[in-house]
């Protein structure tokens, strides 16, 4: 966070004191930082701009960021690509909920890498028009090593990107591919629909997007465990956080929230602890086929 901000501070300080322009307004944008200085949090009207949770809420969201009219315009083959590129856009939005099983660290993605791809992609497509071949290595590195690989510093989660990249960007594409890795003997898939028109493309992702699934970013389904205990712990320190903590001053006898979530945490705990609740896995071993022991 730039310094001047500190100095930023008492200058609008002495302008309060010293009288300004009743018209005069400062902008500022950045990212969420601790460091900005509290002072002039407190004497901002802060605007927060974030993406919507789950992957329908994020397609949509990137798809409609287009104008209607001028995606009307365009070619069908970039009409499939642009459809597959807000997908991954969202995958990648979506993907960091995860922590660190999604991406090795948060990676500030964000609409604008989606806006310069298309602009590239669109570039690309005017110069292959004609029928000419689509230069899917070109645009694989352009997407993944620029555009969004531009933010990501971790080796793996390159690997990743461009994993996932050269799944989605090939020729099968045009054919209606299932988009979702991983996925083809699964009935839980999404595919790519033939080109057609804005207004269908949004019915598409309404009607025919399966349910929220971590199969959606090439993850396994255990991963939401992890993700909604998490979610839960996050909801019930935000409860204990905004819970007032005289609420039992006026009787010692009444419980406080302290010894509430201390008496559901042992209650839990000794529950998952009972020999008559673990999972028999040798059992469960015993009644599958040679054929359905498979990596999951």
């Amino acid at each position: 966070m730039p310094k001047y901000l500190l100095e930023l501070e008492d200058k609008l300080a002495a302008f309060a004191v010293e009288g300004s322009d009743t018209n005069f307004r400062l902008i500022l944008t950045s990212e969420p930082n601790i460091a900005i200085p509290i002072g002039l949090l407190e004497k901002s009207i802060k605007i927060t701009s974030e993406p919507p949770q789950g992957m329908s809420n994020n397609l949509k969201r990137a798809f409609t960021f287009f104008d209607k009219n001028e995606f009307e315009d365009k070619e069908n083959k970039l009409k499939t690509i642009l459809f597959a590129l807000c997908y991954f856009h969202a995958m990648m939005i979506e993907r960091r909920k995860f922590g660190s099983k999604g991406f090795n660290q948060p990676y500030p993605f964000n609409i604008g890498d989606l806006r310069d791809s298309a602009i590239v992609l669109q570039n690309y497509l005017d110069g292959a028009a004609g029928g000419g071949k689509i230069p899917w290595d070109d645009l694989r590195y352009i997407f993944g090593e620029i555009m969004y690989g531009g933010h990501i510093v971790d080796d793996w989660d390159r690997v990743f990107c461009a994993g996932f990249l050269r799944n989605l960007m090939n020729d099968q594409l045009l054919d209606e591919v299932n988009m979702f890795p991983f996925t083809d003997n699964s009935p839980i898939q999404f595919k790519c629909p033939p080109a057609t028109t804005y207004d269908r493309y949004v019915e598409y992702i309404d009607q025919e997007l399966p349910t929220e699934t971590p199969l959606a970013y090439g993850m396994h389904p255990n991963t939401e465990i992890d993700f909604r205990t998490m979610q839960c712990q996050q909801i019930f320190d935000a409860l204990i956080e905004l819970t007032p903590k005289d609420s039992a001053a006026g009787d010692e006898n009444a419980p406080t929230v302290d010894s509430k979530v201390a008496e559901f945490n042992e209650r839990v705990q000794n529950e998952a602890s009972l020999e008559s609740n673990r999972i028999n896995v040798d059992d469960l071993v015993s009644k599958l086929s040679d054929d359905m022991r498979g990596p999951f």
